[in-house]
């Protein structure tokens, strides 16, 4: 079970921390909620006793026995700040130590996330954007917040990202430490594809696969903490969208093919992480087909779908990483990096993400495992992990190719 430090500050988004709470003590953990005084205006101490079974203080004068203000801080194992203010965040990075929180953030050993929440003014101000890489540079992981409905009528950057979204990246800095989210994919453009297409046989039926999208959406997802500007080209996805994330929907092969090329003119990295169908049906019927009926076919011809990796390669442009998957299984002919070199070789992406999808090991579920390979022949291993943690060993494998970005 590992110590997990909620600080709340004062922002109309709080509510949202009383989720994000529920989310830390389901998966497990034991969490000890720090709100500053103003947060308490949003949300009170009977909710968040209530949520974490632990109790709830904003200030330094309560249990002094306990010495609250340095203990809490010295026994976690990490600290996430959710929502941050822009004072929040002024006074961590300025050392002050005028309430728990802020006390707490000072003696904490251990990893720290901020995920701010604020007006789109309030962000984009300079002294804001100075206290946020004054906290990145000591060391800890500051979200990029998410752009949506702000309150009253406003939208932009500032909304705090869902708590799903939050959750799953506390999870990856709790279990890899805060480099898992370093910001080296500031300024990049990243376009990802997820899902698995659908290639119509009536107006009822379909060839499909059992593509979940969840690595992908992973991946989106760890590319937006890590900085990078991401666009999620997504086929038949059921999942709501990542923060700081534009997705374009897709169903067939066809459509993703289309939409991959037109979003990766400009990009520095394609990630093809999509399961294309490689077959399609050569007609589609316009009503349903019925057993027993004259319309039933004694069989349904196919035709190949185009090549979407390989086209991809074959129209990059200069300095950009295209980067495939392959799931796979061993057979007689090879176990399952063999036949991934040869794929990797026949395509001539720069990397490929391997799967070992023996015994459907991995579609659908909550962790996975890869082996990326490289077309210089290298091979790096990503430990089995929740698929957040996958992602991120995967960028760090990405980001190390990348040369320096260019100027906008």
């Amino acid at each position: 079970m590992s110590r997990i430090v909620l600080g709340v500050s004062g922002g109309v988004a709080a509510y949202k921390a009383a989720l994000l709470l529920r989310a830390f003590t389901e998966s497990g953990h034991d969490v000890r909620v720090v709100p500053t005084p103003s947060a308490l205006h949003f949300v009170g101490a009977a909710t968040f006793e209530a949520l974490s079974g632990n109790p709830v203080s904003t200030d330094v004068w309560t249990d002094v026995p306990e010495v609250a203000h340095v203990r809490i801080g010295q026994e976690a194992d990490l600290v996430v700040v959710a929502p941050a203010t822009a004072d929040l965040l002024a006074r961590a990075a300025t050392g002050r130590a005028d309430d728990l929180l802020t006390a707490t953030l000072l003696t904490a050993h251990c990893p720290v996330v901020f995920v701010p929440a604020m007006h789109t003014e309030m962000w984009l101000h300079p002294a804001t954007q100075e206290n946020v890489a004054t906290l990145r540079r000591r060391g800890s992981v500051v979200l990029p917040p998410a752009v949506g409905r702000l309150t009253g009528p406003d939208s932009g950057p500032g909304r705090l990202p869902e708590p799903a979204d939050i959750a799953a990246l506390a999870a990856v800095v709790l279990e890899h430490g805060a480099d898992a989210l370093a910001q080296d994919l500031t300024g990049r453009r990243v376009v990802v594809s997820a899902g698995g297409t659908r290639e119509p046989l009536d107006p009822v039926r379909y060839l499909g696969n059992r593509s979940s999208g969840k690595q992908g959406w992973a991946l989106a997802r760890v590319a937006a903490a890590r900085g990078a500007d991401v666009v999620l080209v997504a086929a038949n996805v059921e999942l709501p969208a990542p923060f700081g994330v534009r997705v374009v929907p897709v169903g067939t092969a066809e459509e993703l093919r289309a939409a991959m090329l037109a979003e990766s003119v400009d990009a520095d990295v394609v990630v093809m992480s999509a399961a294309v169908a490689d077959f399609r049906p050569a007609e589609v019927a316009t009503t349903k087909m019925k057993k027993g009926s004259a319309s039933e076919p004694d069989s349904i011809p196919l035709v190949r779908n185009p090549d979407v990796l390989a086209e991809l390669v074959t129209k990059r442009t200069p300095g950009q990483l295209v980067v495939g998957f392959a799931a796979e299984t061993g057979d007689a002919d090879g176990d399952v990096l063999a036949h991934a070199r040869a794929k990797l070789a026949r395509k001539g992406s720069d990397l490929l993400v391997v799967n070992d999808v023996s015994g459907g090991q991995v579609f659908g579920r909550a962790e996975n495992a890869v082996v990326v390979l490289a077309s210089d022949g290298s091979a790096t291993e990503v430990p089995p992990g929740a698929k957040d943690a996958v992602a991120a060993g995967i960028w760090t494998a990405v980001s190390s190719r990348l040369g320096t970005p260019a100027e906008g």
